[in-house]
C-alpha cells in the first residue's frame, strides 16, 4: 500500500497513525497539493488526500473512507465482500470529492465578488470536479439503473444526490452532454420513493 500526502495535513495523519496501529506495511508518498500537483494528479486524477493506493492498484480517498476499509481488514473481510466494499468506497470518495468541489466553486462565485473571484482557483477547483466526474461516468456505465432495479446502495445515493448538486450549482461548468451516464443514473434513481420523499429545494 502506499499512503499520498504530507503529514501536517491531520486527515493523512489521522490515516498514517492507524495503520501504524495496526500495524499495516504501507510506503509513505510525502506529496504536496500545491507543490506536488502534477504527481499526485498521476496517481489520483482528483488530486486529493489522503488517497491510499492498494497493492492491487485500486485508489481510495478520504480519510474515513480509508478507516473504514482498514476496519474492514481488521476484521477479516471475505475477499468478496472486501472487493464489493472497496468499490463502494472508492465511488462514494469520487462523489464526495465532487460535492466539495461544487461547494468551493459555488462559495467562490456567491460570496466574492466577480473581480475578487480568484481565476486559477476556480480552473483548479473545476479540473478536480471534472476529474471526478470522469471517473465516475465510467463506474455509473456499468451500473443499474436503480428506478429499474427498485434498489440503490448508499455510494449510489452518494452520486445521484452530488449530481443532483451539481446540476443545480454549477450546470455550467458540469453538463450532462459529458456525463451521459451519471445523469442517467441520476434520473432514475431520482424516481425512487426515498428521492421523492426527499427533493433537493
Amino acid at each position: 500500500m502506499k499512503l499520498i500526502g504530507m503529514l501536517d495535513s491531520p486527515y493523512v495523519r489521522r490515516v498514517a497513525i492507524c495503520l501504524q496501529l495496526q500495524g499495516i506495511s504501507y510506503e509513505h508518498l510525502p506529496l504536496s497539493v500545491f507543490r506536488n500537483m502534477d504527481a499526485i494528479r498521476e496517481i489520483n486524477p482528483v488530486i486529493k488526500v489522503p488517497t491510499l493506493v492498494l497493492d492491487d492498484g485500486q485508489v481510495l480517498m478520504d480519510s474515513t473512507l480509508i478507516l473504514h476499509y482498514l476496519s474492514l481488514l481488521r476484521a477479516d473481510t471475505p475477499v468478496p465482500a472486501l472487493a464489493d466494499s472497496v468499490r463502494a468506497l472508492r465511488l462514494t470518495g469520487l462523489a464526495l470529492a465532487a460535492y466539495e468541489k461544487a461547494v468551493q466553486i459555488v462559495y467562490e462565485r456567491k460570496l466574492r465578488p466577480l473581480d475578487k473571484q480568484h481565476a486559477p482557483w476556480l480552473e483548479r477547483v473545476g479540473m478536480q470536479l471534472h476529474a471526478a466526474w470522469t471517473a465516475l461516468e465510467h463506474e455509473c456505465a456499468q451500473l443499474p439503473l436503480p428506478g429499474e432495479t427498485g434498489s440503490i446502495d448508499q455510494a449510489g445515493v452518494t452520486i445521484a444526490v452530488g449530481w443532483s448538486f451539481a446540476q443545480l450549482e454549477t450546470p455550467d461548468i458540469v453538463k450532462p452532454a459529458d456525463y451521459r451516464c451519471v445523469h442517467a443514473y441520476t434520473r432514475s434513481a431520482e424516481t425512487l420513493p426515498a428521492f421523492l420523499a426527499t427533493p433537493p429545494v
